[in-house]
């Protein structure tokens, strides 16, 4: 019998800025976009998966790319604050789903529908914002070298055990927008009722709390913490670089903008990025990760500004008294 994995997924897309003539990918586009010059890009996309797949679209097009990499908390804020003082410095954002919901109702996004987009699957292409590339999967990874592999946790539910106090280490959900959406999120796999209880019990484990889903994977690779609510890739990533992880097997340039966007979303890039241990949305592409194939997505809710202000503080209350 398959086994079924269950984790969250925070669904990532894409969008860029500026208005402008609607072009196919196709020389034409390319002529004017190298014209620009350069792409500049905003995203929570790993430095690492970002500059492989950049590289191949400058070997590609001759287009530079200017990436700059932060939290998705991190990229929605700045790119808000250029759109709202009238200097935005952005052609694409590479972030999570409900940054851009948040960016897109603030009016700063044009729509563009890439060619490109033809071969991912109709439930993964938002409306407004196109196709979600890919699931960024977060769940529990721990460092097999203090970890015992059947000593590890074999649940979410497990970590509120006692054997766990002080060894956790997750991104803090007063300040971090992702796993705000992914702690309200909980009561999809539990209910109201036990999510709400799991919540305040996994806050009395006192975990390390850091700025982002990254540093939470580093602290466990480096053996500073055992045990990280992160992204399950890192398992992959890191691995790669010889640390001993596991996881708990529970998503001003407008031409070049879209030339970006035309490639990202093509099977070079998307094979690319699921090398690198992505899980990306077109289809028939997995990562290298065993099980990968198995895994069925339970998708995070979505949050509006004022629900994220409210479960901050809820956390606050919960996380940091």
């Amino acid at each position: 019998m398959r086994k079924k994995i269950h984790s969250f997924t925070a669904s990532l897309g894409l969008m860029f800025f500026f208005v402008a003539p609607a072009y196919s990918q196709s020389a034409q586009l390319i002529e004017a976009a190298k014209k620009e010059g350069k792409v500049a890009v905003y995203g929570s996309l790993e430095s690492d998966t970002g500059d492989a797949i950049f590289r191949l679209f400058k070997k590609k097009t001759g287009i530079e790319v200017d990436y700059w990499r932060a939290s998705a908390t991190k990229v929605m804020d700045r790119a808000l604050s250029e759109y709202r003082a009238g200097k935005p410095l952005f052609d694409v954002i590479l972030t999570n789903d409900n940054p851009m919901q948040i960016m897109f109702k603030e009016g700063i996004f044009a729509k563009y529908d890439s060619p490109s987009a033809k071969d991912f699957p109709k439930d993964a292409i938002d409306p407004n914002l196109g196709p979600r590339y890919r699931n960024v999967i977060i769940g529990v990874v721990y460092n097999k070298s203090i970890i015992n592999p059947a000593e590890a946790p074999k649940s979410l539910e497990d970590l509120v055990k006692p054997q766990y106090r002080g060894k956790l280490v997750m991104p803090d959900p007063t300040q971090h927008t992702t796993t705000t959406q992914w702690v309200a999120s909980l009561e999809k796999l539990m209910g109201k009722e036990k999510a709400g209880k799991y919540i305040r019990d996994l806050a009395a484990q006192k975990p390390v709390l850091v700025e982002s889903l990254l540093p939470a994977a580093e602290r466990v690779a480096t053996g500073e913490t055992p045990i990280a609510i992160t992204y399950v890739k890192y398992a992959y990533i890191f691995g790669q670089k010889g640390a001993p992880l596991d996881y708990v097997r529970l998503a001003p340039h407008p031409n070049a903008g879209k030339a970006l966007i035309d490639f990202f979303l093509g099977p070079e890039s998307m094979s690319t990025m699921a090398k690198m241990g992505e899980f990306v949305n077109r289809k028939g592409i997995y990562p290298p990760l065993p099980d990968a194939d198995k895994i069925q997505f339970v998708e995070m809710y979505d949050l509006d500004s004022k629900q994220f202000a409210e479960k901050k503080k809820e956390y606050q209350q919960i996380f940091l008294r």
